[in-house]
């Protein structure tokens, strides 16, 4: 069923989804349930094919398979993230390195998942991104203080953070880590917690996810990322913003 091109639709609205998979079984399973689940879905098996959709309609979310024909799904993510507006994507991939994970990651992917993988935990994905959209919209219409420490700059109405006035490229998921602790200033956060409260989910196991990200926002914002100033480490406990 193809998005409809009007506005964005409010929280009572079907929500559209763009999955883009070249394997029929799987791309058949995901539309499946999400259906069941009160989404409308436009299934495409090709990289171009999908990227001329994305163009054309007005989806809310986008499942993005990391191997298509066509485009791969690394150069289609940062096709899609050159646009102006903003659509979360959930990346699937076969491979399991951390390479292709940070990979996906780097190109604008807000999540992903490895297959084999859960259909009833894809749902649940694609659910927590479209909350953290909603929370973010809200947030967005309200007027947003900044936050300055020792020479980093939050500025969340914008999006933009700053190291000694020189702006610094974050994935989506990576600003919302930052200004989620940033914004509790010696607050302790276990991984568990920080899944919940940033990615909108909870599953045991991938604390990993946690760590990953955590270390890659330090690799970008901290002069010395192995001792790091902002985002600090509770040993035994979980994570910090410095106070």
């Amino acid at each position: 069923m193809a998005a409809k091109p009007n506005s964005v639709p409010s929280p009572a609205s079907p929500r559209h989804v763009l999955v883009i998979e070249d394997n029929a079984d799987i791309a058949s399973l995901i539309s499946m349930h999400l259906h069941d689940n009160g989404f409308e879905v436009q299934v495409e098996t090709r990289g171009d094919t999908g990227l001329a959709a994305f163009k054309g309609g007005a989806f809310d979310l986008v499942v993005l398979d990391l191997m298509l024909p066509g485009i791969d799904g690394l150069t289609l993510c940062r096709e899609m993230r050159a646009g102006n507006s903003y659509i979360p994507i959930l990346m699937l991939t076969a491979k399991s390195t951390e390479l292709d994970r940070v990979l996906g990651l780097e190109m604008g992917a807000d999540d992903y998942l490895t297959k084999p993988f859960s259909l009833p935990e894809l749902v649940a994905r694609v659910k927590a991104l479209l909350r953290r959209v909603d929370a973010l919209s809200a947030r967005q219409a309200m007027p947003a203080p900044l936050i300055e420490k020792n020479g980093l700059t939050i500025n969340a109405e914008k999006h933009l953070v700053l190291v000694d006035g020189k702006e610094v490229d974050l994935t989506a998921r990576e600003f919302d880590l930052l200004h989620h602790l940033a914004s509790h200033p010696g607050r302790v956060y276990s991984r568990i917690q920080l899944l919940d409260e940033v990615w909108g989910y909870s599953y045991e196991g991938y604390e990993h996810t946690v760590n990953t990200h955590i270390n890659r926002l330090r690799a970008k914002i901290e002069k010395d990322p192995a001792n790091p100033v902002y985002v600090q480490t509770v040993w035994g406990v979980g994570y910090k913003f410095a106070a």
